[in-house]
Protein backbone atom coordinates (compact mmCIF):
# COMPACT_ATOMS: atom_id res chain seq x y z
CA UNK A 1 0.00 0.00 0.00
CA UNK A 2 1.04 3.59 -0.57
CA UNK A 3 1.22 5.55 2.67
CA UNK A 4 0.40 9.25 2.52
CA UNK A 5 1.90 11.25 5.36
CA UNK A 6 2.10 14.89 6.22
CA UNK A 7 2.25 17.20 9.23
CA UNK A 8 -1.46 17.92 8.86
CA UNK A 9 -2.43 14.28 9.40
CA UNK A 10 -3.14 12.95 12.88
CA UNK A 11 -2.96 9.36 11.72
CA UNK A 12 -1.78 7.41 8.73
CA UNK A 13 -4.05 7.24 5.68
CA UNK A 14 -3.33 4.33 3.41
CA UNK A 15 -4.19 4.00 -0.25
CA UNK A 16 -5.77 0.74 -1.39
CA UNK A 17 -3.53 -1.84 -2.96
CA UNK A 18 -3.46 -2.29 -6.72
CA UNK A 19 -4.78 -5.82 -6.28
CA UNK A 20 -7.89 -4.59 -4.48
CA UNK A 21 -8.93 -2.64 -7.58
CA UNK A 22 -8.99 -5.70 -9.84
CA UNK A 23 -12.63 -6.57 -9.37
CA UNK A 24 -13.67 -7.38 -12.94
CA UNK A 25 -13.87 -10.92 -14.24
CA UNK A 26 -10.96 -11.96 -16.45
CA UNK A 27 -12.16 -12.27 -20.03
CA UNK A 28 -14.90 -9.62 -20.00
CA UNK A 29 -13.01 -7.68 -22.70
CA UNK A 30 -11.93 -10.73 -24.71
CA UNK A 31 -11.79 -10.13 -28.49
CA UNK A 32 -11.93 -6.36 -27.99
CA UNK A 33 -9.24 -3.87 -29.01
CA UNK A 34 -8.47 -0.82 -26.88
CA UNK A 35 -6.39 2.24 -27.69
CA UNK A 36 -4.86 4.02 -24.71
CA UNK A 37 -3.14 7.30 -25.52
CA UNK A 38 -0.31 8.23 -23.19
CA UNK A 39 -0.12 4.54 -22.39
CA UNK A 40 3.58 4.44 -21.58
CA UNK A 41 3.29 5.40 -17.92
CA UNK A 42 1.02 6.46 -15.08
CA UNK A 43 -2.74 6.16 -15.47
CA UNK A 44 -2.42 5.11 -19.10
CA UNK A 45 -0.13 2.19 -18.35
CA UNK A 46 -2.23 1.07 -15.37
CA UNK A 47 -5.30 1.12 -17.63
CA UNK A 48 -3.53 -0.83 -20.35
CA UNK A 49 -2.48 -3.45 -17.79
CA UNK A 50 -6.06 -3.90 -16.63
CA UNK A 51 -7.36 -4.07 -20.21
CA UNK A 52 -4.81 -6.82 -20.94
CA UNK A 53 -5.77 -8.71 -17.77
CA UNK A 54 -9.39 -8.65 -18.90
CA UNK A 55 -8.59 -10.08 -22.32
CA UNK A 56 -8.34 -7.05 -24.59
CA UNK A 57 -5.64 -6.47 -27.14
CA UNK A 58 -4.14 -3.04 -26.56
CA UNK A 59 -2.54 -0.28 -28.62
CA UNK A 60 -0.61 2.40 -26.77
CA UNK A 61 0.92 5.59 -28.09
CA UNK A 62 3.03 8.46 -26.85
CA UNK A 63 5.89 10.64 -27.96
CA UNK A 64 8.83 8.64 -26.56
CA UNK A 65 9.59 5.31 -28.19
CA UNK A 66 11.84 4.10 -25.36
CA UNK A 67 9.06 4.61 -22.79
CA UNK A 68 6.56 2.86 -25.06
CA UNK A 69 8.94 -0.06 -25.62
CA UNK A 70 9.38 -0.53 -21.88
CA UNK A 71 5.62 -0.39 -21.32
CA UNK A 72 4.98 -2.83 -24.17
CA UNK A 73 7.49 -5.26 -22.68
CA UNK A 74 5.63 -5.10 -19.34
CA UNK A 75 2.29 -5.68 -21.00
CA UNK A 76 3.54 -8.59 -23.12
CA UNK A 77 5.09 -10.17 -20.04
CA UNK A 78 1.59 -10.05 -18.54
CA UNK A 79 0.31 -11.99 -21.56
CA UNK A 80 -0.93 -9.09 -23.66
CA UNK A 81 -1.04 -8.53 -27.40
CA UNK A 82 0.30 -5.00 -27.74
CA UNK A 83 0.92 -2.43 -30.45
CA UNK A 84 3.16 0.43 -29.30
CA UNK A 85 3.84 3.34 -31.65
CA UNK A 86 4.92 6.93 -31.30
CA UNK A 87 2.23 9.47 -32.11
CA UNK A 88 2.00 13.17 -31.35
CA UNK A 89 -1.74 13.59 -30.91
CA UNK A 90 -1.42 17.29 -31.76
CA UNK A 91 -0.60 16.31 -35.36
CA UNK A 92 -3.62 15.05 -37.35
CA UNK A 93 -1.48 13.20 -39.92
CA UNK A 94 0.29 11.25 -37.17
CA UNK A 95 -3.03 10.41 -35.54
CA UNK A 96 -4.47 9.17 -38.82
CA UNK A 97 -1.40 6.99 -39.44
CA UNK A 98 -1.53 5.55 -35.92
CA UNK A 99 -5.21 4.64 -36.10
CA UNK A 100 -4.72 3.10 -39.55
CA UNK A 101 -1.81 1.03 -38.22
CA UNK A 102 -3.86 -0.23 -35.28
CA UNK A 103 -6.65 -1.33 -37.59
CA UNK A 104 -4.16 -3.00 -39.92
CA UNK A 105 -2.51 -4.92 -37.07
CA UNK A 106 -5.43 -5.63 -34.74
CA UNK A 107 -8.43 -5.47 -37.08
CA UNK A 108 -10.81 -3.34 -35.04
CA UNK A 109 -11.08 -0.68 -32.33
CA UNK A 110 -13.74 -1.07 -29.65
CA UNK A 111 -12.46 1.15 -26.84
CA UNK A 112 -10.63 4.47 -26.86
CA UNK A 113 -9.12 5.91 -23.69
CA UNK A 114 -8.03 9.51 -24.27
CA UNK A 115 -5.46 9.73 -21.50
CA UNK A 116 -2.59 11.65 -23.13
CA UNK A 117 -2.08 15.17 -21.87
CA UNK A 118 0.21 17.44 -19.99
CA UNK A 119 0.42 20.76 -18.19
CA UNK A 120 2.56 22.72 -15.78
CA UNK A 121 1.65 24.71 -12.67
CA UNK A 122 1.75 28.48 -13.15
CA UNK A 123 -0.26 31.58 -12.28
CA UNK A 124 -2.15 32.65 -15.39
CA UNK A 125 -0.27 35.94 -15.77
CA UNK A 126 2.99 34.02 -16.18
CA UNK A 127 1.74 31.60 -18.84
CA UNK A 128 3.11 32.63 -22.21
CA UNK A 129 0.89 32.56 -25.31
CA UNK A 130 2.91 29.60 -26.59
CA UNK A 131 2.64 27.82 -23.26
CA UNK A 132 -1.13 28.25 -23.17
CA UNK A 133 -1.48 27.10 -26.78
CA UNK A 134 0.71 24.05 -26.19
CA UNK A 135 -1.49 22.82 -23.35
CA UNK A 136 -4.71 23.51 -25.27
CA UNK A 137 -3.36 21.66 -28.31
CA UNK A 138 -2.29 18.68 -26.24
CA UNK A 139 -5.24 18.33 -23.89
CA UNK A 140 -8.17 19.51 -26.01
CA UNK A 141 -7.29 19.59 -29.68
CA UNK A 142 -5.26 16.38 -29.56
CA UNK A 143 -8.13 14.61 -27.80
CA UNK A 144 -10.47 15.70 -30.58
CA UNK A 145 -8.06 14.55 -33.31
CA UNK A 146 -7.84 11.04 -31.85
CA UNK A 147 -11.54 10.79 -31.08
CA UNK A 148 -12.59 11.92 -34.54
CA UNK A 149 -10.15 9.60 -36.31
CA UNK A 150 -11.10 6.53 -34.28
CA UNK A 151 -14.80 7.26 -34.76
CA UNK A 152 -14.53 7.79 -38.51
CA UNK A 153 -12.19 4.90 -39.25
CA UNK A 154 -13.57 2.32 -36.85
CA UNK A 155 -16.46 2.99 -34.51
CA UNK A 156 -19.00 4.69 -36.76
CA UNK A 157 -18.67 2.08 -39.54
CA UNK A 158 -18.92 -0.72 -36.94
CA UNK A 159 -21.79 1.05 -35.12
CA UNK A 160 -20.30 0.38 -31.71
CA UNK A 161 -17.67 1.77 -29.34
CA UNK A 162 -16.73 3.15 -25.96
CA UNK A 163 -14.79 6.39 -25.54
CA UNK A 164 -13.49 7.42 -22.13
CA UNK A 165 -11.82 10.81 -21.73
CA UNK A 166 -9.49 11.49 -18.81
CA UNK A 167 -9.94 15.09 -17.67
CA UNK A 168 -9.32 16.67 -14.23
CA UNK A 169 -10.97 18.17 -11.18
CA UNK A 170 -12.21 21.38 -12.80
CA UNK A 171 -15.39 21.93 -10.84
CA UNK A 172 -14.41 25.07 -8.96
CA UNK A 173 -12.13 26.40 -11.66
CA UNK A 174 -8.49 25.39 -11.81
CA UNK A 175 -6.51 28.26 -10.26
CA UNK A 176 -2.81 27.73 -10.74
CA UNK A 177 -3.35 25.81 -13.97
CA UNK A 178 -5.86 27.87 -15.94
CA UNK A 179 -4.60 26.52 -19.28
CA UNK A 180 -5.43 22.90 -18.51
CA UNK A 181 -8.61 23.88 -16.70
CA UNK A 182 -9.85 25.52 -19.89
CA UNK A 183 -8.79 22.54 -21.98
CA UNK A 184 -10.29 19.90 -19.70
CA UNK A 185 -13.56 21.80 -19.43
CA UNK A 186 -13.64 21.79 -23.21
CA UNK A 187 -13.16 18.03 -23.25
CA UNK A 188 -15.99 17.56 -20.77
CA UNK A 189 -18.33 19.55 -23.01
CA UNK A 190 -17.07 17.58 -26.02
CA UNK A 191 -17.89 14.39 -24.09
CA UNK A 192 -21.49 15.50 -23.60
CA UNK A 193 -21.87 16.74 -27.17
CA UNK A 194 -20.54 13.56 -28.76
CA UNK A 195 -22.61 11.38 -26.43
CA UNK A 196 -25.71 12.86 -28.06
CA UNK A 197 -24.42 13.03 -31.64
CA UNK A 198 -23.01 9.50 -31.67
CA UNK A 199 -25.76 7.73 -29.75
CA UNK A 200 -27.20 6.84 -33.17
CA UNK A 201 -24.06 4.77 -33.77
CA UNK A 202 -24.21 3.05 -30.36
CA UNK A 203 -21.01 4.83 -29.30
CA UNK A 204 -20.94 5.67 -25.61
CA UNK A 205 -18.81 8.68 -24.61
CA UNK A 206 -17.92 9.34 -20.99
CA UNK A 207 -15.20 10.95 -18.91
CA UNK A 208 -13.37 10.44 -15.64
CA UNK A 209 -12.11 13.37 -13.60
CA UNK A 210 -9.22 12.41 -11.32
CA UNK A 211 -8.19 14.62 -8.43
CA UNK A 212 -4.75 14.33 -6.81
CA UNK A 213 -3.29 11.03 -8.02
CA UNK A 214 0.01 9.32 -7.17
CA UNK A 215 1.47 9.03 -10.66
CA UNK A 216 4.50 9.77 -12.79
CA UNK A 217 2.78 13.00 -13.84
CA UNK A 218 2.21 14.44 -10.37
CA UNK A 219 5.70 13.33 -9.35
CA UNK A 220 7.03 16.21 -11.48
CA UNK A 221 5.12 18.83 -9.50
CA UNK A 222 6.67 20.67 -6.54
CA UNK A 223 6.18 18.56 -3.37
CA UNK A 224 4.44 21.45 -1.60
CA UNK A 225 1.81 21.62 -4.34
CA UNK A 226 1.11 17.88 -4.13
CA UNK A 227 0.96 18.00 -0.32
CA UNK A 228 -1.45 20.92 -0.37
CA UNK A 229 -3.74 19.12 -2.78
CA UNK A 230 -3.77 16.06 -0.57
CA UNK A 231 -4.38 18.14 2.56
CA UNK A 232 -7.37 19.79 0.87
CA UNK A 233 -8.92 16.43 -0.03
CA UNK A 234 -11.55 15.22 2.47
CA UNK A 235 -10.29 11.62 2.36
CA UNK A 236 -6.82 12.93 3.27
CA UNK A 237 -4.91 10.93 0.72
CA UNK A 238 -4.06 10.87 -2.94
CA UNK A 239 -5.69 8.45 -5.33
CA UNK A 240 -3.80 5.76 -7.21
CA UNK A 241 -3.42 5.05 -10.91
CA UNK A 242 -5.11 1.71 -10.37
CA UNK A 243 -8.17 3.39 -8.87
CA UNK A 244 -8.50 5.55 -11.97
CA UNK A 245 -7.92 2.55 -14.22
CA UNK A 246 -10.72 0.64 -12.46
CA UNK A 247 -13.15 3.49 -13.14
CA UNK A 248 -12.11 3.65 -16.79
CA UNK A 249 -12.57 -0.10 -17.16
CA UNK A 250 -16.00 0.14 -15.54
CA UNK A 251 -17.08 2.62 -18.21
CA UNK A 252 -15.72 0.30 -20.91
CA UNK A 253 -17.35 -2.78 -19.41
CA UNK A 254 -20.74 -4.44 -19.94
CA UNK A 255 -21.85 -2.88 -16.62
CA UNK A 256 -21.99 0.59 -18.22
CA UNK A 257 -24.15 -0.02 -21.28
CA UNK A 258 -26.69 2.69 -20.33
CA UNK A 259 -24.20 5.37 -19.29
CA UNK A 260 -23.20 8.07 -21.77
CA UNK A 261 -22.34 11.76 -21.53
CA UNK A 262 -21.39 11.36 -17.86
CA UNK A 263 -18.29 12.35 -15.90
CA UNK A 264 -17.20 10.21 -12.98
CA UNK A 265 -15.18 12.13 -10.38
CA UNK A 266 -12.33 10.32 -8.63
CA UNK A 267 -11.12 13.01 -6.27
CA UNK A 268 -11.78 11.92 -2.69
CA UNK A 269 -14.34 14.72 -2.39
CA UNK A 270 -11.86 17.47 -3.32
CA UNK A 271 -14.34 19.21 -5.61
CA UNK A 272 -16.63 19.75 -2.62
CA UNK A 273 -14.24 21.08 0.01
CA UNK A 274 -10.94 22.78 0.70
CA UNK A 275 -8.97 25.61 -0.87
CA UNK A 276 -6.38 24.83 -3.48
CA UNK A 277 -5.51 28.50 -4.05
CA UNK A 278 -4.60 30.88 -1.23
CA UNK A 279 -6.15 34.34 -1.28
CA UNK A 280 -4.47 36.84 1.00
Amino acid sequence: MHTVRGPWLRERVESPSAESQRIFAPGILRDQVAIVTGGGSGIGLATAHEMVRLGARVAICGRTQAKLDAAAEELRAAGGTVVARTCDIREPAQVEAFVTAVLDELGRIDILVNNAGGQFPSPAQHISPNGFLAVIKNNLIGTFHVTREVANQAMIPARRGRIINVIANIYRGFPGMAHTGAARAGVENLTMSLAVEWAQFQILVNAVAPGVILSSGTARYPPALFERGTRETPLKRAGTCEEVAAAIVFLASPAAQFITGATLRLDGGQALWGNTWEIA
